[in-house]
């Protein structure tokens, strides 16, 4: 066989390939990317886990309440006027709140008004000075222990600088309770005069 007859054979057995052109690798959406149907279905999977790992995981009430009766007291002969609030406390979570701190106040017209609770050790004076607020709940303390699926009732007394008219006329009465590591629970009066 003549070497002249060899490249013919050979253009005819094989076709010549051309390497791909190095801006071909990016030159189209088509050829850089998966097929959307995988890659919607990793996307609603991943959309899933994170869903159920935020439901599940979501901040929880640890306690809730009620208030249950509120008393305003200013005898002629007191400059300022004492509140008295009864409210229950319920412990709705899975290990024992403690309670660090109690405030309470007065949604008005003229604004918001709030005071830190009295020391239930301040509650027999006080109420020889306002008589009219004795024989209502016992104090609620500060450093109560409440255990899991348990309640707890108590008085709350503040003093605001506010008129008789002005406490009838309330828009909101709320009491909050801080606690040592499940922060505040607030409870909001249902029934007041405004509401």
């Amino acid at each position: 066989m003549p070497d002249s007859e060899l490249p013919s054979k050979l253009d005819q057995s094989e076709p010549k390939t051309e390497p791909a052109p190095a801006y071909d690798e990016f030159s189209s959406a088509r050829r850089n990317l998966p097929s959307i149907a995988p890659l919607t279905i990793a996307i609603l999977l991943v959309a899933g886990v994170v869903g159920i790992i935020a439901y599940t995981e979501r901040a929880k009430p640890v306690g809730q309440g009620s208030i249950d009766g509120v008393w305003f007291s200013q005898p002629a002969n007191m400059p300022s006027p004492m509140i008295l609030i009864e409210a229950t406390i319920r412990n709705v979570g899975k290990k024992p709140l403690y309670i660090k701190d109690i405030n309470a106040g007065v949604e008005t017209d003229q604004g918001d008004k709030s005071d830190e609770a009295a020391a239930a050790s301040d509650y027999d004076r006080y109420f020889m000075a306002y008589p009219d607020l004795r024989g209502h709940a016992a104090p609620l303390k500060v450093e109560t222990r409440i255990p899991p699926g348990a309640e707890q009732k108590g008085a709350v007394m503040i003093s605001l600088p506010i008129t008789q008219q002005q406490f009838d006329q309330r828009k909101d009465l709320t009491v909050s309770l801080q606690t040592y590591d499940s922060g505040t629970i607030v409870l909001h009066e249902k029934n007041g005069p405004g509401k």
